[in-house]
């Protein structure tokens, strides 16, 4: 089993910025794979960016693409998003999530979620 908390949400103004953090624990991801989605009131859960254990691949959706970075700590068993310039769109819940290789962007594929965080941008 692997727990994950995310931490960083709160209330910013658009143009600000943000950086979410997740913790994770309960057991050794390596190899695994780490994502952040999100999910809007009334919407369905939607990939935002994901990281390989070596941190050389990563992937964006492209509605964050220039705005968010992700990047991890293996040795703390931390991500991380870094979220500049933020848009009143950006407004929903951010989850961690983590998975063993394969597809980055697909939500069914990942194995364990965060609680997730609140992320509110107000205009």
């Amino acid at each position: 089993q692997v727990q994950l908390v995310e931490s960083g949400g709160g209330l910013v103004q658009a143009g600000g910025s943000l950086r979410l953090s997740c913790a994770a624990s309960g057991r050794t991801l390596s190899s695994y794979i780490m994502g952040w989605f999100r999910q809007a009131p009334g919407k369905e859960r939607e990939f935002v960016a994901a990281i390989a254990w070596t941190a050389a691949s990563t992937d964006y959706a492209d509605f964050v693409k220039g705005r968010f970075t992700i990047s991890r700590d293996n040795a703390k068993n931390m991500v991380y998003l870094l979220m500049n310039s933020l848009k009143p769109e950006d407004t929903a819940v951010y989850y961690c999530a983590v998975r063993r290789p394969g597809r980055l962007t697909v939500v069914a594929d990942y194995d364990y979620w965060g609680q997730g965080t609140q992320v509110t941008v107000s205009s």
